[in-house]
């Protein structure tokens, strides 16, 4: 019986026309570096008596589908993700293209995953999938790569794959990294930065109606949150005095491998706290301001991601 590593094993992934029926065909690998994602079928203790002290059979609960994928942030993959979070970008551009998301939309598309163990063998097809958040941490040195949060409808388990043949060669893989970074806010560069961390979440609600199979009727957007948090060394009062004040700034997170391919994630109306200014021994003394972001005036959303690159469309 073979063994199943993790170096032999793919993701193929593709959006839905209709929810909770995976495409015939048109699956594409998706790079990624770890997944969660599965479906749970809980058991239900029985409460009955009069059978003695040793209890009946449990029962079975409904099914849930759920889990994370760790994928790298990179200028050409990002964009089915960002998709996926925020719904259909405006592109524009010939070479490079510019593809704008923009948060708070009512529609969001749903997506079908196959995760492939070919030496077991098993290909878990998960249908009606969501993307109910991204996060993301920024820091000098390491790799940078994303989290994303799905909620599903269904898994299905066969010996071959569902997925056909998967593309991928049009899109090589080109990896942001962490020195590539910058952070600005309100248009001057951000400076002291030790790290930072960026969640974005749709906050998605389960249509959990009675069902004969325990599946999940859909899922609903909910209210947008947008949070984050910046840990800076402490050497001027420029974000003490905001969080005081009470006003909001842009933060805008940016990436860039030159002119073809970059990302840039601006938060448009920021709010700081006031933060604890602890001093923790002879080392530099540190502030961590945990943000909270809001709908600005203008432009009137929450955030824009920008992902400049030369796929067509997403």
């Amino acid at each position: 019986m073979a063994r199943q590593p993790g170096a032999r094993t793919q993701v193929a992934f593709a959006f839905e026309s209709v929810y909770g029926t995976p495409p015939a065909s048109g699956y594409r690998r998706m790079p990624f570096a770890t997944t969660t994602l599965g479906s749970e079928q809980g058991l239900l203790s029985p409460e009955l008596l009069g059978y003695g002290r040793d209890p009946q059979a449990p029962i079975r609960d409904a099914v849930n589908v759920d889990g994370d994928v760790v994928i790298p942030m990179d200028a050409e993959n990002l964009g089915f993700w960002l998709k996926a979070i925020f719904g259909q970008p405006t592109t524009t551009g010939t070479t490079p293209r510019t593809h704008t998301f923009q948060s708070g939309g009512f529609t969001l598309p749903s997506m079908a995953i196959e995760t492939q163990m070919p030496d077991v063998p098993r290909f878990a097809m998960y249908s009606g999938l969501v993307a109910d958040r991204i996060q993301w941490q920024s820091q000098r040195s390491g790799l940078l790569t994303a989290t994303v949060g799905l909620i599903g409808r269904g898994e299905t388990v066969a010996a071959t794959t569902a997925a056909g043949v998967l593309t991928d060669a049009t899109l090589p893989l080109q990896r942001f990294g962490n020195f590539q970074g910058s952070i600005t806010r309100n248009g001057a560069a951000l400076g002291n930065i030790v790290s930072a961390q960026v969640s974005y979440a749709n906050n998605l609600d389960r249509i959990e109606t009675i069902r004969n199979d325990g599946l999940l009727e859909g899922l609903d957007p909910s209210m947008t949150a947008l949070t984050g948090s910046i840990e800076a060394r402490f050497a001027d009062l420029t974000l003490v005095n905001q969080a005081i004040a009470g006003d909001p700034c842009e933060l805008v997170f940016a990436w860039s491998l030159g002119a073809n391919a970059s990302l840039t994630f601006t938060v448009h109306a920021a709010y700081l706290p006031r933060p604890r200014i602890p001093i923790n021994g002879p080392q530099g003394v540190q502030a961590t301001f945990e943000w909270q972001a809001a709908r600005a005036t203008s432009p009137a959303r929450m955030c824009t991601a920008v992902l400049v690159n030369t796929t067509a469309s997403y």
